[in-house]
């Protein structure tokens, strides 16, 4: 594959190097260049290069194409060799509760209802502040990193404060302040959701790297006066809306005795639906409910550990993305729910759930599943014209991934051994607008020392403030 061909997605016939130089100046000074055993783009066509070779300048990819393609036309200030590895896409984590990292393993092995009432709301309720949800949420943030995913969505309290977090750490969001009909952390009826979450909007409206959202939690917890109140804010600022929907048969029931219709179909009944909406789980959806939102054009973040670990059931991703519908992969909020960040485990495992559910080996395959963890996971969270994939033009979020150990050696096929071989210590770089945050042996941005410092120190305040309701 040409020069000429990776700066002109789809272009199928290559140009002469003395054409290429042509069309920019013969030598272009840009800010870095990384190489690599291969790079996979994740493009319209999933090119690969191998060699491969990504050129960077202010944050965005000026080039992708061969080490000597690009070095012909591209002077960098700084080299990053990564011969050994792959380079692909930073994944994109589309469901999670960042800050309930400091919540992790404080109940397992639970329904979702009793898990939430008798330990998560409790110890919310006398912890959560704004320093519990930056210390939270850097603690998240330092797994990502290590892990490979260069961006998230979220929904929580305080989501100024996790912005901030965010912001410090180099990351990529899309930060769901949550609105519920009973009072929580940060605010504690609508007119306050509403003013908290408007100064939200505004103070990171414009922000590179951070997108502010408002995250009416779900249709079982939300009343039809707060969702419309949360999609009139959203609209107003242009902003996503985050939600939970269709994740248990007990929401089903619920919505189902009170408004007769589906979770999907009462929110189409008041016009919720539309394109700014990611709606996280989608368990239960019939035929009806995939047709309305692919017509809505809503994103779907498939969390397949947490449907697993919760018993809430197996989510029809197959049929969703058989019909359009834009599907990426999350991992959850870690504090029982799933209980890490980990996007390779989200692969695996979504691709495993769903041929076993269906009896049919061949559906998700390896190359699908990569997609919903990248270019997949941008559209669905409309994100697409700048990140999940590795062309000209969009912002400089990639990882590589170390192949030459034993469980990722021989290697016959780069998609095959990404998604089913892969682990998360297996990531040796992680770079979000061309920044390096973790280079395989630091993490840049983050004092891991002291983030793990406050995790104990913060396990230490929740386990006093619950009294004996825990035995840990």
């Amino acid at each position: 594959m040409t020069l000429a061909a990776s700066l002109a997605p789809g272009a199928e016939t290559p140009h002469a190097p003395s054409k290429q130089k042509s069309s920019v100046s013969r030598v272009s000074s840009i800010d870095t260049l990384v190489t690599a055993g291969w790079v996979v783009t994740m493009d319209g066509s999933d090119r690969v290069f191998s060699p491969g070779a990504v050129a960077i300048s202010k944050g965005g990819i000026v080039a992708v194409g061969t080490p000597s393609e690009l070095l012909s036309v591209y002077s960098p200030k700084q080299k990053i060799s990564r011969p050994h590895s792959v380079v692909l896409p930073g994944l994109i984590n589309t469901h999670t509760h960042a800050a309930m990292s400091l919540f992790r393993g404080i109940a397992d092995d639970l329904p979702l209802m009793e898990w939430l009432t008798r330990f998560i709301f409790p110890a919310e309720g006398k912890n959560v502040s704004p320093a519990f949800v930056k210390a939270g949420t850097t603690l998240a943030c330092l797994e990502m990193i290590r892990g490979g995913t260069t961006t998230f969505a979220d929904m929580y309290y305080f989501e100024s404060d996790v912005a901030e977090a965010v912001d410090a750490c180099g990351l990529r969001a899309v930060l769901g302040e949550t609105w519920l009909d009973f009072p929580v952390p940060d605010h504690k009826d609508l007119a306050e959701s509403i003013t908290v979450t408007r100064a939200f909007l505004e103070k990171w409206k414009g922000h590179p790297r951070v997108v502010a959202a408002v995250a009416p939690h779900a249709p079982y917890t939300n009343a039809k006066e707060s969702l419309l109140a949360a999609r009139d804010l959203a609209l107003e600022f242009k902003a996503p809306l985050l939600i939970h929907l269709s994740e248990t048969k007990d929401e089903q029931k619920q919505i189902a005795e009170k408004h007769g219709m589906t979770p999907t179909k009462w929110l189409e009944s008041i016009g919720f639906l539309g394109p700014s909406v990611l709606a996280a789980h989608g368990v239960w959806l019939d035929a009806d409910d995939i047709r309305l939102l692919a017509e809505r054009h809503v994103g779907l973040a498939h969390n397949p550990e947490s449907n697993m670990k919760l018993a809430s059931g197996i989510a029809p991703v197959v049929a969703a993305r058989k019909a359009g519908i834009a599907v990426g992969l999350g991992t959850d909020g870690v504090a029982g729910s799933n209980n890490d960040h980990d996007m390779w485990e989200a692969m695996d495992f979504a691709g495993k759930l769903a041929k076993v559910s269906s009896g049919d080996p061949t559906v998700l395959p390896a190359r699908d599943l990569l997609r919903m963890a990248t270019i997949e996971a941008a559209r669905a969270m409309k994100l697409d014209d700048r990140i999940g994939s590795l062309e000209t033009g969009k912002r400089a979020d990639l990882v590589a991934v170390d192949l030459s150990g034993p469980r990722t050696q021989p290697l016959w096929d780069v998609f095959s051994t990404l998604v089913y071989a892969v682990k998360q210590e297996d990531v040796c770089l992680t770079m979000v607008e061309g920044r390096v945050l973790w280079d395989g042996r630091t993490v840049r941005t983050v004092d891991a020392a002291k983030t793990l410092c406050e995790a104990e120190e913060w396990r230490s305040r929740i386990a006093a403030s619950l009294k004996g309701t825990i035995a840990k």
